[in-house]
């Protein structure tokens, strides 16, 4: 459990993605660039086996917006896109409707 002051420090914003990209010789993992309204971000997700690259671009996400960036497979990734995981075993990503403007809080 943690405590409503921890769960406060969580900045939830919506991203507007703009691209994706394989990562050469990683089967599971995409370089996505975000759109977060005032700036243009980096992540890096293990999406490769439910999404394929044209399914992602134009998708409105929530993501975590102030997480500490980290190095994966060499590159930064700057922020944690949310996604979920169905009954069977495939993850989904926590989107929102397009109308939504990117950079736009979570509350």
């Amino acid at each position: 459990m943690i405590s409503f002051q921890d769960w406060q420090k969580a900045e939830l914003r919506v991203a507007k993605i703009i691209a994706a990209e394989d990562i050469e010789g990683k089967d599971k993992l995409y370089k996505i660039q975000i759109d977060l309204g005032s700036e243009q971000r980096q992540i890096i997700a293990g999406l490769k086996p439910f999404y394929k690259k044209e399914e992602l671009r134009g998708k409105s996400i929530i993501v975590v917006a102030n997480l500490e960036p980290a190095k994966i497979a060499g590159f930064e990734s700057q922020a944690m896109l949310l996604a979920a995981e169905d009954s069977e075993g495939k993850y989904k990503l926590v989107s929102i409707d397009d109308s939504v403007e990117a950079g736009t809080a979570v509350e």
